[in-house]
């Protein structure tokens, strides 16, 4: 392996680790909401956790813009955005597909949650705005070190998306 590839893998080694270890901790001290009967009240709690996690989105999009208004940038035909501007693009693009993912996935699964469960739906929105954060972070000061932060997101997603599946296909 690399050195390149030892700084990804342990990046994303811990990112996952720390996502699974955050997850838990959050979901275990998070408040049980006894209103969430219903799946409309369980869809409505998730539609706020999103519009919360949509956060990075946000400020990645209006950062974007912003380097391009303050720079010769202005004019994205020309291709002379800064490395910043190239960055914060990437990560805008990337948080835009790991949301498109973790809305699908959080939507899908707060339907087959109970009561008790529906708890990992804020936790998850936590974890992926701080995940999204550390991966911006890390792209600024090297993009080796973004593994960290995507990794938490990645395998977030994934854990939502396989969650669900398990009980869309097993949990009748």
């Amino acid at each position: 392996m690399t050195r390149d590839q030892r700084v990804v893998a342990l990046g994303a080694g811990s990112g996952a680790i720390a996502m699974v270890a955050s997850v838990t901790a959050i979901y275990r001290f998070w408040p049980v909401d006894p209103g969430l009967t219903d799946i409309s009240a369980r869809i409505a709690c998730t539609l706020r956790a999103d519009a919360f996690a949509i956060l990075p989105l946000l400020f990645s999009v209006m950062a974007v813009g912003n380097n391009r208004f303050l720079s010769e940038a202005i004019d994205p035909t020309l291709q002379k955005e800064d490395r910043a501007t190239l960055i914060n693009g990437r990560v805008a693009d990337n948080t835009q597909q790991q949301y498109l993912l973790f809305l699908v996935g959080t939507l899908t699964l707060s339907t087959r949650l109970t009561v008790d469960q529906m708890r990992v739906i804020p936790a998850a929105a936590i974890v992926f705005v701080v995940a999204r954060i550390l991966f911006w972070i890390g792209y600024r000061i090297h993009p080796l070190y973004r593994a960290f932060g995507m990794a938490a997101t990645a395998y977030l997603n994934v854990g939502i998306i396989g969650f669900t599946l398990w009980h869309v296909m097993f949990q009748r």
